[in-house]
This record gives structure tokens, C-alpha cells and sequence, in this order.
């Protein structure tokens, strides 16, 4: 019968040693509690003492902001600094949440997705993304919401999208220009593109809800009609025209193109809902005026005009204050949003890298977005207007002349330059098809590639260093044919 070794079975019922102790005795003898116990008495001291300075120091860092800064007791009345003791801090209730915290962004696995598959750059964090997430549909406060990234990211996307129209289709008429920006960077493309990301919505906001989901307070389904009209306001979008800028703000009130160009918005759009031009944020919002000697007694007038300056009303306003807004139209403020923040974040080269690979990949057929009324006439003062030989309509071919179904393709030609062709069920339709081909290949021409050189491409290159393109000036067209 073999020897049993109860030594070995012991050490291994034994906890491993401490190489920091001194003495490497059995840890249940009473030896070695000792040192153990005054080990833990040590660690524990040095513990409370870290707490206790660092709860002094932020009594004192709350005492200097709220007695200095603040500088007023409960009842309103101004005290002295230096005269709070320690632990009399003034009560501030804090801000109410309508929104996941920021701090939550970290732990969610849908932001880490959603930064991963959209291939973000390092740069943006996490708390941004979420920041973006949030409509002021849901938490109506700015600090909070992505309205100020917005307004950034709307302009950076209109910048982008018409440089880059304009530079490789110089001779695009204004309504084209318009109907094909709203078609790269419109409302119903940006709601698209957050359903293909995969963002998903939320049915109501609040505070619980992941920080990975799309946030806003949804519009109630209806279609109600306008008050003393008979229009309905969702088959009537711009019949609200308060603050559009024009003289008359009366619906049926003829609008230009020239009107589309300096009052409406990037996509010739009214701009319905928004305060008249002249109005000021709050009453007696303060103005810029010259900063010079000579007129600082005409800014004195002015002011004493004007009245005393106020501040803004500091009025918190409540979700349940705010409008609610249809999907689209968060989904389009939420990737304008993320635009803007990319641009803050990582610089403008990230936005622009965004915005080819997101916006100007979609396919777009320009060619469908023309419609002409009177292409003959069109084209007979386009010629004269380049000194061309005058249009002449001629029949290339044609079948079925006697039959029920007959096609004649007819060519329109300016001396012997064919300037393009199209096939119709008559003579005369060919002849307009043909003269709307000719119109469209006019209109879509495009330099070469190696032409064009994008405004974009070549900001901040002086005085960096940095290998961009050389400037070169691009083509600008005369205009399109006015009848």
C-alpha cells in the first residue's frame, strides 16, 4: 500500500502565498493574523483619508462657484463671498432628462453597430452620435438635441451637392438645378438613407429608451383641414406662407424663378412657418451696429429708440410643448446632423469623404428631370443665340406608315450637324422628341474630368503645405433659354 502525502494535498487546499508578506506560514494560524490585520487597518486608513480629501475639495470647488458666481441665498438676496460655511451649498434642482444621458452611449451596442457600419472616423465619439440621434421634437433644449449640428450639416450638404452640380453640369437650367439638389440631399432621400443604415425609430421618446434609436415625437395620422379653407394641409404643403420674406404672402401670389432664387431655400422651396424677416428672437433683442467715433451718437439715438436692452426669456420649453414632425423629417435632420458633427469633429476632408460616399453614389438620372413646353421654339432660339444655322426637322426613317401603329424616327439638324433625334407615332411628335433630345444633350454637357477642379477641393491649401489640386477656372454657361 502506497504512502498517502497529506503535505501536498494541503498545499493545494491552501490559498496561494504573498510574496509581499513576511512571514509564509499556514494562513490560519494565529501567527500570522496579525500582520494581515494591520495590513487591512493600514489600507483602510489611507482609504478614508483619500475620501475625505477628495470630498473637501469638492465642497470647496462647489462653495467658490455657487457663493461667487451665483452669489444669492434661498430668498433672493445677495450674498458676500466668502460668507457660506462648509456643507451650505445652494440647493439647484437638477436639469430634467427627456432624452437617454450621454453616458449611456458607451454601453450601446446599437451606437457601436451604427459607428461601425457607417465606417465613422475615430475622431467622432459615441456621445455625439447619440447627440444626433435626438429631434427637438423630443428634447426641445439645444444643448441637448442635434439642431445645432443641423443647421451646420444642411449647409455643408447644400454647398457640396451644388458645387458639385454646377462644376460638372455648368449648363443646367435653375428648375433642374433645384429638382436634382432635392433629389441628392432632399427630405425623402435623407429618410431613405436612415432606413438603409438600419437606424430604427422610436414610437415615443423618453429617458429609457436605448441612445441607439432614432428619437422624436411623431406627428398624430390625419389629415385635417386648414381653418376657414378648403385645402387640406398635408395635400396643401405650402399653403402656409407666413414668413416666406415675399410682399405678398397670399397663396395664390405668382412666384419667379428670380423670387425661388432670393427668398425660398436651397431647393426653391417656400420656407413656410418661419417669423417674418424683421422680427427679432425676443423684444428688445439688441443689433450690431459700426463700431466707429463717427457714429456713435446715431447708435446712442438708435438705442434710446429701441428702448432698454432685455434678455431672452429663460423659459424651458417641454416635449409636450414642442410640434410634432413626421419620420422623414427626422430621419433628414438626424443625417444632416451627423454631417455637421463629422465636420466639427474630424475636419472638413471627413464630411466631404461622407458626403461622396453616402450622397453622390446614388444614381441619379439627370435626363428624366427635364420637361420642356415648347422645345421647337426652344431650340430655334438657342441657335440664335450661338449663331447656329436655324433647326431643320428631317425624317430619317419610318415603318408602318398605313398600319395602326406607325413609327417615324425624325432627326433635327443644323446645317449638317445632327443636333439630335427622336421617334414618334406622327411626323410632329418625332419632330418635338427630336427637338427635346436635342435640348437635353445641350443642357447636360459635361467637361472632363480632368477639368473640373471643386471649389472644396482646393480650401486652405495656401499656406499649408498639403499636396490638393491647382485651381483652375471653371466653365460658366450663359444660361439657359428664356421664351
Amino acid at each position: 500500500m502506497k504512502r498517502i502525502r497529506l503535505d501536498r494535498w494541503a498545499t493545494q487546499l491552501q490559498p496561494p502565498r504573498n510574496p509581499r508578506l513576511h512571514l509564509q506560514r499556514c494562513p490560519f494560524s494565529s501567527e500570522t493574523r496579525a500582520p494581515r490585520r494591520e495590513l487591512q487597518q493600514r489600507q483602510d486608513q489611507i482609504q478614508h483619508q483619500w475620501q475625505h480629501q477628495r470630498r473637501h475639495a469638492t465642497t470647496r470647488r462647489k462653495l467658490s462657484s455657487t457663493a461667487e458666481v451665483l452669489g444669492e441665498d434661498a430668498s433672493g438676496a445677495p450674498i458676500p463671498p466668502g460668507t457660506l460655511q462648509d456643507g451650505e451649498l445652494a440647493a439647484s434642482p437638477p436639469p430634467p432628462l427627456y432624452a437617454p444621458s450621454h453616458r449611456r452611449a458607451a454601453q450601446s451596442a446599437k451606437l457601436s453597430a451604427l459607428h461601425a457600419r457607417l465606417s465613422l472616423p475615430s475622431k467622432l465619439p459615441l456621445q455625439t452620435l447619440a447627440r444626433c440621434l435626438i429631434d427637438p421634437s423630443a428634447d426641445p433644449r439645444t444643448g441637448y438635441n442635434n439642431a445645432p449640428f443641423a443647421v451646420l450639416g444642411q449647409d455643408l450638404l447644400g454647398y457640396y451637392t451644388s458645387e458639385y452640380l454646377m462644376c460638372h453640369y455648368p449648363r443646367l437650367p435653375m428648375p433642374v438645378l433645384f429638382a436634382a439638389q432635392y433629389a441628392y440631399v432632399g427630405n425623402a432621400t435623407l429618410g431613405a438613407m436612415r432606413a438603409e443604415w438600419g437606424v430604427e425609430v422610436v414610437a415615443a421618446p423618453g429617458m429609457e429608451v436605448d441612445p441607439g434609436l432614432l428619437q422624436l415625437k411623431r406627428t398624430v395620422p390625419g389629415n385635417a383641414m386648414m381653418d376657414g379653407e378648403t385645402r387640406q394641409l398635408k395635400e396643401m404643403p405650402q399653403a402656409k406662407r407666413l414668413g416666406s420674406g415675399r410682399r405678398n404672402e397670399e397663396h395664390g401670389y405668382r412666384r419667379g424663378m428670380s423670387s425661388r432664387i432670393v427668398f425660398d431655400d436651397q431647393f426653391g422651396d417656400l420656407q413656410s412657418g418661419l417669423p417674418p424677416a424683421d422680427a427679432r428672437p425676443y423684444p428688445g433683442a439688441a443689433i450690431s451696429s459700426p463700431a466707429e467715433d463717427s457714429v456713435e451718437a446715431g447708435s446712442e439715438q438708435q438705442q434710446d429708440a429701441l428702448g432698454p436692452v432685455t434678455t431672452p426669456p429663460s423659459q424651458l420649453q417641454t416635449p409636450e410643448e414642442t410640434h410634432a414632425i413626421t419620420v422623414e423629417a427626422g430621419s433628414a435632420s438626424f443625417i444632416r446632423a451627423l454631417t455637421g458633427a463629422l465636420y466639427l469633429h474630424a475636419g472638413s476632408a471627413a464630411s466631404k469623404s461622407f458626403h461622396r460616399d453616402h450622397v453622390l453614389s446614388r444614381q441619379l438620372p439627370l435626363h428624366t428631370l427635364f420637361h420642356f413646353t415648347h422645345p421647337t421654339r426652344d431650340l430655334s432660339r438657342l441657335c440664335d443665340r450661338e449663331g447656329f444655322e436655324p433647326p431643320v426637322a428631317r425624317l430619317i426613317s419610318e415603318t408602318g406608315r398605313l398600319s395602326r401603329t406607325p413609327v417615324f424616327v425624325v432627326g433635327v439638324y443644323s446645317g449638317d450637324d445632327k443636333l439630335g433625334e427622336g421617334a414618334g407615332s406622327s411626323l410632329n411628335e418625332g419632330r418635338v422628341r427630336a427637338a427635346a433630345a436635342a435640348l437635353r444633350s445641350w443642357y447636360l454637357y459635361s467637361p472632363p474630368d480632368t477639368d473640373v477642379v471643386l471649389p472644396s477641393e482646393v480650401e486652405g491649401a495656401a499656406g499649408t503645405g498639403r499636396a490638393k489640386k491647382q485651381w483652375k477656372p471653371q466653365m460658366v454657361d450663359y444660361g439657359e433659354i428664356v421664351t
